[in-house]
């Protein structure tokens, strides 16, 4: 798995302040895409344990920080390993907010429980689902490139076996 991207704080990506991590890979290729170089899985640097393992203290020693959201391409295409550095950021962050973005829809990842993009889906708070869809851009909206795009409260959601809309308790 390689590393696109790393920014240890930014409003963009989700509520709050948050470290944002750009995993390289992706096969939606969905058209006006704004990061067309990460569809490539080697783009980028390798993800490696010990870059890993930087990337958690320095989160760890941030208290600004809101939680970390997770970018690409497309972090659903690298699930068994994007599971396991949330696994040890975890280790050392129990309670650690992780909002993660996706190209695929809630249903789609929630289709085959057991799946390695099922487990990645459940390790995270909120899901932003849905292809970029160049005709239904809108950049009035929060968080989101698209208007089809969903921002949802996951845990909530695996409870009722049925997507739920995240709400913030305040925007800011």
């Amino acid at each position: 798995m390689n590393l696109c991207g790393y920014y240890p704080e930014s409003i963009n990506e989700g509520d709050g302040i948050r470290a944002v991590l750009f995993i390289s890979g992706c096969r939606h290729r969905c058209p006006g895409c704004f990061n067309p170089e990460t569809w490539n899985f080697t783009y980028g640097e390798p993800f490696t344990r010990e870059r890993q393992a930087e990337i958690i203290t320095e989160i760890a020693a941030n208290p600004l920080l809101d939680g970390l959201t997770l970018a690409g391409g497309d972090p659903f295409f690298s699930a068994a390993e994007v599971s396991d550095f949330i696994r040890e950021l975890r280790a050392v962050l129990p309670d650690y907010p992780v909002w993660i973005y996706t190209g695929y829809t809630y249903e789609e990842l929630t289709a085959s429980p057991g799946s390695p993009e099922f487990e990645l889906l459940s390790l995270c708070q909120v899901v932003i689902d849905g292809r970029f869809v160049e005709a239904l851009k809108d950049t009035t909206l929060r968080y989101r490139g698209s208007s089809n795009q969903r921002i949802i409260d996951v845990q909530a959601s695996l409870g009722k076996a049925e997507p739920v809309l995240w709400a913030p308790a305040v925007w800011k």
